[in-house]
């Protein structure tokens, strides 16, 4: 019975330690001014806002500027932003 527990707890640790970490953020580009929402997924040493932003602008191509990053989240919040992102859901 102690194996059992032990094993599942260590399966609990396993699946917590590989959580996917995801962030939604606004962009802008200059001349013209162009906005964009998007998602993307960040390295687990990046899973705060503060240090997904400096990963996020280093990230971002094409002269998009960082504006900010809204919120941190796991998978769970995925679909629910999938929509609004449009075309940069998960595209940097």
């Amino acid at each position: 019975m102690k194996q059992l527990i032990l094993s599942l707890a260590l399966m609990g640790l396993a699946s917590t330690a590989n959580a996917t970490c995801f962030a939604d953020y606004k962009a802008k580009m200059d001349n013209p001014l162009r906005l964009h929402y998007g998602v993307i997924e960040l390295p687990d040493s990046a899973c705060s806002v503060g240090a997904a932003a400096s990963n996020i602008a280093g990230r971002l191509t094409g002269g998009w500027q960082l504006l900010e990053v809204m919120s941190v989240f796991d998978e769970a919040g995925l679909d629910s932003r999938r929509e609004r992102a449009g075309q940069y859901y998960l595209r940097f």
